[in-house]
């Protein structure tokens, strides 16, 4: 069986999504579909195009969701309704005992996504996060427990910046 789980920017661009899809696939042909199975949060983007490429090498997918809201406080638009389909599709739905998403929720899926996996698979461009629960932190947390790693950034990916609700600052760039 080989359990990978995924962490990965929630903001790449439109255009890096392909690249990074094209990155996966022949990642996960390594491994027979009947023992392929994806652990994902489904957040945008990296997340999102993951499952869905397990799912195209017909592989078992587990959705680990951070806190009961996670769902409510996404927006309507792409994003909502590709984790709607993700949802749908997966074989196992493990929802954390958070009731609001945030840094500990986060951190608290990501330590189940690493618990069970065998390998990490990190869409990163490689730059430090410095939020907990991010995909700088997933990396730096499966390399101290001695869990396999394997980077995914294209040529070509790149990210957009986020603006955070109320800030009236320059936009950052955070995984």
């Amino acid at each position: 069986m080989a359990t990978i789980a995924v962490t990965g920017h929630a903001n790449l661009t439109g255009a890096s999504l392909p690249l990074v899809a094209g990155a996966l696939l022949p990642l996960l042909a390594r491994y027979p579909a009947a023992e392929l199975t994806g652990i994902s949060c489904l957040a945008a983007s990296a997340d999102t195009v993951f499952g869905d490429a397990v799912l195209a090498r017909g592989g078992r997918l587990v959705a680990v969701l951070p806190s009961a809201d996670y769902r409510a406080r996404m927006p309507e638009g792409p994003h909502a309704v590709a984790f709607d389909r993700l949802l749908r599709a997966a074989a196992e739905v493990k929802v954390m005992p958070y009731r609001r998403a945030g840094a500990p929720a986060y951190a608290a899926a990501n330590r189940l996504l690493l618990g069970r996996a065998e390998l990490l698979v990190a869409v990163w461009d490689g730059g430090p996060g410095g939020r907990r629960g991010g995909t700088a932190d997933a990396v730096a947390t499966a390399r101290a427990q001695g869990m396999p790693v394997e980077v995914v950034w294209p040529a070509g990916a790149a990210r957009q910046p986020l603006i955070r609700p109320g800030r009236q600052d320059t936009p950052r760039i955070r995984s």
